[in-house]
């Protein structure tokens, strides 16, 4: 069996995630971690940390996770690219649509498997709803609404709650659909006294008609991840914190009220919360990167093409926003 060795840049939050799931994921060897920062331990999981990144680079490894501060994502591709290192880079891939398409264009140019860790995709229930969907479970879809709310993290400095949070609905929304966004409208605040918008309210039509709309923010006290996919025979909701997936089918009995009945509408009908098979988002996103990389088949993951669009997209929202801010 080939074993790969992978390393994990940055030991936050994200960094020691994935340290912990390289350490135990079959036909990985786990070899270390490069984090220039104070404080950081000099080892996790058994594995040196190193301050000195062309150290890290000598370890002989095949990949990389990359859970550094976003601003530093296009410097460390490139310095893992020119090393002939795949790279599986954590969400927004770039702090801009330049530098995401410059990370594309070099990991394409080195013949490089580079991914982007939008975990979301591998929620179970965004999954499920996902391979529904394609089954025709809801027929056309109408409508896509996400609500993705909580309190402040302060592991986040340098970019807002659009390209921090809202960069997960863009993308599964898009995914769970097949389709692409066409038109993207936002009205942002400012209320923590930062430069970085941390609430967004955001409109879309994607390019096969279906409207969109996504609630995000982390000022609220409470968490919330909801999804919820309306289509012509039902709607299918996600709930991404419990991995939960239900579905409410229209209903089917006829109205007796002559009124009503000549109205298309639509009523309830049965409602079933499938049985999923819960594992770890983290570890299947991890998986699937580490099978790309084996076969240089990246249909599993989330592509480098994929991200950079979800950062034009996000791009196009923050400066909608701002244009409507009021003085």
């Amino acid at each position: 069996m080939i074993v790969l060795r992978a390393g994990v840049i940055g030991l936050g939050v994200m960094g020691r995630h994935h340290s912990r799931v390289l350490n135990s994921l079959e036909g990985v060897e786990f070899v270390g971690v490069y984090d220039p920062g104070t404080g950081v331990p000099s080892s996790i999981q058994g594995k040196d940390v190193t301050k000195d990144l062309n150290r890290f680079l000598d370890m002989g490894l095949d990949y990389a996770v990359v859970a550094a501060p976003t601003v530093y994502h296009l410097e460390l591709g490139r310095a893992l690219a020119e090393r002939g290192v795949h790279a599986l880079i954590e969400k927004p891939v770039a702090s801009d649509a330049a530098s995401a398409r410059e990370l594309r264009a070099i990991f394409d140019e080195a013949g490089l498997v580079g991914g982007v860790g939008h975990i979301e995709r591998f929620n179970p229930a965004l999954q499920s709803m996902r391979q529904r969907i394609e089954d025709g479970l809801l027929g056309d879809i109408y409508q896509i609404v996400t609500r993705r709310q909580g309190p402040f993290p302060g592991r986040i400095a340098d970019v807002g709650v659009v390209k921090d949070l809202a960069t997960h609905d863009i993308d599964l929304t898009a995914w769970v659909s097949q389709q692409t966004y066409v038109t993207v409208n936002a009205r942002t605040t400012h209320r923590s006294g930062r430069q970085h918008e941390d609430m967004v309210v955001a409109v879309g039509t994607l390019s096969n008609g279906t409207i969109t709309s996504h609630t995000v923010n982390w000022l609220s006290p409470f968490k919330e991840r909801t999804t919820v996919v309306t289509g012509e025979n039902g709607a299918l909701v996600a709930d991404t914190l419990t991995a939960d997936l239900t579905y409410y089918a229209n209903g089917t009995t006829g109205a007796a009220w002559e009124g009503v009945s000549s109205f298309r509408g639509v009523t309830e009908g049965d409602v079933t919360r499938f049985a999923l098979d819960k594992r770890e988002p983290l570890r299947t996103e991890a998986e699937a990167f580490r099978d790309a990389v084996l076969s240089g088949d990246t249909s599993g993951i989330v592509t480098l093409a994929e991200g950079t669009e979800v950062v034009v997209t996000a791009e196009k929202l923050v400066a909608d926003g701002q244009s409507h801010r009021l003085t």
